[in-house]
């Protein structure tokens, strides 16, 4: 799996995998993990930069529709993965 590298507001930096990516309703969205084992813990983010921006910006998609419907589509992209929230 790909990794990314997130740097916090404090500098610390934080490994993720990239498990898939999807675009809806115009936003980029990344389904990120923190290992590449079985029971991984999962976020979904989404990329809140400007389309003509040359660095994302994401930020965690926490609650609500949002994250029900993106649990929906990465459901359905990832046949053998169980998501939960």
């Amino acid at each position: 799996m790909e990794k990314l590298v997130f740097q916090d507001e404090q500098g610390v930096d934080t490994e993720f995998y990239i498990v898939e990516q999807t675009r809806m309703a115009g936003r980029n969205y990344l389904l990120v993990a923190d290992s590449e084992g079985e029971e991984a813990e999962c976020l979904i983010l989404k990329d809140t930069a400007a389309d003509e921006e040359s660095e994302s910006l994401y930020e965690i998609v926490e609650q609500g529709e949002e994250l029900d419907a993106l649990l929906a589509v990465f459901g359905e992209l990832l046949d053998d993965v169980s998501l939960e929230k």
